[in-house]
């Protein structure tokens, strides 16, 4: 099952309230709203998604906890971006002085801020060009570095601001680079 997408009429745009409590009545499913308006409804990842998910969100965590660098976020946390669309990437990680620059309200709902790093990880029932699209969206925002990991084709797309897509095919390891110093993310089970 794809995602699908409700176009919704400029007279019926919901403001970034009315959104969030779109979500919380329908918390069984999983919404994004696009930058013009688009409410993006998403089927629930399958048994090997979701374990390849929690591992890869995990690892972070420890990392994070070891750096004390930021804050990570798992699958579940929608941000609204810069150009006001609210995404849900599959893992994200904030850096700490800008985390801790929102106001406890802003981090309560959905963060009014762009992730430094995302995680993307391609389903079985997502198309990879969307995905694709989503990555620019990202950087466009400000992501610092980002990575779609498609299992299907084995292969990771790395996305940095103003530089071409990178394509590695089946990597044993990923590192983050100076977004996420000492990360080094071993994917020999991923694969």
């Amino acid at each position: 099952m794809m995602s699908l997408t409700l176009n919704v009429p400029p007279s019926a745009k919901l403001t970034d309230e009315q959104f969030y409590e779109l979500c919380q009545l329908n918390r069984d499913l999983r919404i994004e709203r696009s930058a013009i308006g688009e409410l993006i409804i998403m089927p629930p990842t399958g048994g090997e998604t979701g374990k390849r998910n929690a591992k890869l969100t995990a690892r972070f965590v420890i990392w994070n906890e070891q750096s004390e660098l930021g804050e990570v976020f798992d699958s579940s946390t929608c941000f609204t971006l810069p150009n006001g669309a609210n995404r849900s990437p599959d893992v994200a990680w904030i850096a700490r002085d800008r985390w801790n620059a929102l106001t406890p309200e802003q981090r309560e709902k959905f963060p009014p801020i762009c992730p430094d790093f995302v995680v993307e990880l391609r389903s079985s029932s997502d198309a990879l060009k969307p995905l694709q699209d989503k990555m620019q969206e990202y950087l466009a925002n400000g992501v610092r570095l980002g990575w779609l990991l498609n299992h299907q084709e084995r292969q990771v797309e790395i996305y940095r601001p103003k530089q071409v897509k990178e394509v590695l095919e089946a990597p044993m390891t990923l590192s983050g680079e100076a977004v996420l110093p000492g990360l080094m993310l071993d994917l020999a089970s991923f694969w």
